[in-house]
């Protein structure tokens, strides 16, 4: 008995660390996605602009916009006139969209709401998931998928995607 009791241990140690996998690094970028959420509510530009990665967003969100412009329209003028202006129009769009303004839909998509006082650093990272690439993303439901990601820059976690619906940011 005394021998499994030994062999029960360590399977048992090994299956407590491996749940609590990721969770040192969800732990420290939900500090910087606090702030993030704070300069949101806030229309802080400058710290918005410190938790940002603006190009991997932008170049991001202006791929997504043109792949939506070029399969906009019924006939196959209106495709190819998206995919010739479509990276113009995205490029154009994606400057007007990655502001605190515009982000303060999607926080309140989650449920922020600037008169409420923001959830604290461990319930920020209970809502962050650790990805194999060393990421982290958001998540509306506990197992659902990511629509927001983090790649951690420079010691900052910087937001650097975006995977939700489009149409979150043109409200």
């Amino acid at each position: 008995m005394l021998k499994s009791l030994r062999l029960l241990i360590p399977v048992a140690l090994v299956l407590t660390l491996s749940a609590c996998a990721g969770a040192p690094q969800r732990l420290d970028a939900a500090g910087d996605v606090h702030s993030l959420l704070t300069a949101i509510r806030d229309g802080d530009e400058a710290t918005f602009e410190r938790h940002v990665d603006r190009q991997a967003l932008r170049d991001q969100i202006e791929a997504r916009i043109a792949a939506e412009a070029t399969r906009a329209g019924g006939n196959e003028e209106m495709r190819a006139l998206g995919a010739l202006l479509g990276s113009a129009i995205a490029q154009a769009a994606s400057e007007q969209l990655i502001r605190p303004q515009v982000f303060r839909g999607v926080a309140e998509y989650y449920g922020y709401d600037a008169a409420q006082p923001l959830p604290g650093r461990v319930a920020i990272a209970g809502s962050l998931k650790a990805l194999d690439d060393g990421r982290v993303c958001a998540t509306r439901a506990k197992d659902g998928p990511c629509l927001l990601t983090f790649t951690q820059t420079e010691g900052v976690w910087r937001l650097s995607g975006f995977e939700g619906d489009i149409d979150m940011l043109r409200r």
